[in-house]
């Protein structure tokens, strides 16, 4: 990242939030459920599958948990009753990992359970180091259990090519992979753009290759490229992995993945609790926060 983009993600916090909203929409569904199947409709219409995410993480009481769990089984409702190609995502911490890991099993194994008896896929996302062994504990635990729940794993971290291989021991896992956003110390994270390409390539070869099903999540096009590379020398059927992308990112690359053949899966997150979302949204992508200081200084 180079000076001026560093100086732009430094001040995002001193940008008002009603910036913030305007250009978090591309990003970001909306506060309401309601607004989240409108998205998903336009997604499936145009050929692409979803997952969505109520956002909201790191609860500090047991109320909040349930209340989270809550409106996932709302979601898997709709989910059903619209008949829409979506599964869900969620963040442990939302269930209350941080506070009680225990009870945060509990009460994600009810999610499972029901997404299940709703015949939808339900994905843990990962969050930063601190979460990585339990949420795989819990993944691990769950998945002897359930055969519709997956996780994710970070390329960027140096302990991932071994998780990945330690998961895959009973030949029924399921994975996102992704690079990793969260800025982790140099024991335990990759730095170098570089090695975190060829260690996502040597992690999703060794998945594919051993069964695992992959979404395969990345903007990068050189990563893509390596996916499909792999899933054609493999002679991989289509149904045995997907692509993955974010909300309002890169419309081309879509287009470019759907005309190949392949499979594509768009990241939907809506909820209240949209700003800390956007916020790092806004710190991933300089140049669209460039865009958010032009726009406050037009209107000063």
């Amino acid at each position: 990242m180079n000076v001026i983009n560093r100086v732009l993600v430094a001040g995002i916090p001193l940008v008002p939030k009603p910036i913030v909203g305007f250009f978090s929409r591309r990003y970001i569904a909306g506060e309401t459920l309601e607004d989240a199947v409108r998205v998903v409709r336009e997604l499936n219409r145009d050929g692409m599958m979803a997952t969505l995410d109520v956002l909201g993480e790191e609860i500090n009481t047991r109320e909040e948990a349930r209340s989270a769990a809550d409106t996932y089984k709302q979601v898997l409702a709709v989910i059903q009753s619209e008949k829409l190609d979506a599964n869900v995502s969620v963040k442990l911490t939302q269930m209350g990992l941080k506070h009680d890991a225990r009870f945060c099993r509990e009460i994600f194994r009810q999610v499972v359970h029901e997404a299940r008896q709703r015949g939808i896929f339900v994905r843990i996302d990962m969050e930063d180091s601190t979460c990585t062994g339990e949420t795989l504990a819990i993944y691990g635990d769950l998945r002897r259990e359930f055969d519709n729940v997956g996780v994710v794993l970070q390329a960027y971290l140096r302990r991932t090519a071994a998780d990945a291989d330690s998961l895959m021991q009973d030949g029924r896992a399921n994975f996102r992979l992704c690079k990793g956003i969260y800025v982790e110390p140099r024991l335990i994270a990759y730095g170098d753009k570089e090695l975190i390409n060829r260690n996502f390539t040597l992690v999703l070869e060794r998945m594919l290759h051993d069964g695992a099903y992959v979404g395969i999540a990345t903007h990068d096009e050189r990563l893509v490229w390596e996916g499909m590379r792999l899933v054609r020398e493999l002679g991989l059927l289509k149904e045995r992995y997907e692509f993955q992308m974010l909300l309002g990112v890169d419309s081309e690359l879509r287009k470019i993945i759907l005309a190949a053949g392949h499979r594509l899966r768009i990241y939907v997150p809506f909820g209240e609790k949209w700003y800390r979302y956007s916020m790092r949204r806004l710190r991933e992508n300089p140049q669209i926060a460039r865009y958010v200081f032009q726009n406050v200084f037009r209107r000063a």
